[in-house]
């Protein structure tokens, strides 16, 4: 099973959205669901940070870049996105 991490990046730390990464993302959050399918994960990634404050208050230097991973491989310390 997946789940969506959600990071936000920098513009001026990574110019190219591809070096986004955990490590370097001033934020990182982690969806509160599972999908057996890597395109599902990447739109409810999408749709479910829409639905989130953290989404609404995006200014034009953040960049968002949805990776799905392995739930066995994402850190449990990994802050959930909670719904307003």
């Amino acid at each position: 099973m997946l789940t969506a991490l959600v990071l936000i990046c920098s513009v001026a730390a990574t110019p190219e959205i591809r070096d986004c990464g955990r490590h370097n993302a001033t934020a990182v959050m982690r969806v509160p669901a599972e999908f057996a399918n890597p395109v599902t994960c990447l739109m409810h990634g999408q749709a479910y940070l829409a639905q989130t404050s953290l989404g609404e208050e995006l200014d034009e230097n953040d960049r968002v870049r949805v990776i799905c991973a392995r739930i066995e491989t994402v850190d449990a310390s990994i802050r959930t996105l909670t719904v307003r």
